[in-house]
C-alpha cells in the first residue's frame, strides 16, 4: 500500500468518525457519560471518595484562603487523616463482617444439608435391611416348601416302589 493511498484511507476514517459525531447529539454524549460516571461511583466507592477528597484538598491549596488554612491548620490536616483511617477501618470490619455473617450462614446451609443426607442415608438403610430381612425370610418359607414337597415326593415314590 502507497503512501497516498494510507493518507487516503486515513482521511476517510477521519471523516467517517466526524460524521458520526456530528450524528450524536450532546445529550446523547452527556447521557453516556453521566451514565460511565455513575458505574464508576458504583463498582469503585473507595476510590470515588479518595479522589473527590483529593481534588477537594488541591483546589483548597490553590486559593488564598486555602493556602493560608493549610499553613496554620496542621492541626486539621492531621484531624482529618486520623478520621479518614478511622472511616476506612470502620469500612474495613464490616466488611470482614459482613464475610463472617455469610461465611456462619453457610456453614448452616452445609450442615443442614449434611445432616439431611445423613437422614436420607439412614432411611435408605433401614429400608435395605428391612428388604433384606423380608427376602431372607421368604427364601426361608421357599426353602422350607420346597423341602417338604421333596419329602412327600421321596415318599409317594418309595410308597410306589413299594418299600
Amino acid at each position: 500500500m502507497t503512501d497516498e493511498a494510507k493518507r487516503d484511507e486515513l482521511r476517510a476514517k477521519i471523516e467517517a468518525g466526524e460524521r458520526r459525531n456530528a450524528e450524536r447529539s450532546i445529550e446523547d454524549m452527556a447521557r453516556d457519560a453521566s451514565k460511565k460516571a455513575t458505574d464508576f461511583v458504583k463498582e469503585h466507592p473507595i476510590a470515588t471518595v479518595a479522589g473527590v477528597a483529593a481534588v477537594g484538598l488541591a483546589i483548597g491549596a490553590m486559593t488564598r484562603p486555602g493556602r493560608r488554612a493549610g499553613r496554620l491548620a496542621g492541626e486539621r490536616a492531621s484531624a482529618f487523616a486520623t478520621y479518614a483511617t478511622e472511616l476506612g477501618l470502620a469500612y474495613a470490619s464490616g466488611m470482614f463482617d459482613a464475610a463472617g455473617q455469610a461465611a456462619k450462614a453457610g456453614g448452616e446451609k452445609l450442615e443442614d444439608f449434611s445432616e439431611d443426607v445423613a437422614h436420607s442415608a439412614r432411611s435408605a438403610r433401614r429400608n435395605a435391611t428391612h428388604v433384606a430381612g423380608d427376602t431372607a425370610d421368604n427364601i426361608r418359607v421357599l426353602g422350607r416348601k420346597a423341602a417338604r414337597q421333596a419329602g412327600r415326593s421321596l415318599r409317594g415314590a418309595r410308597s410306589k416302589i413299594g418299600r
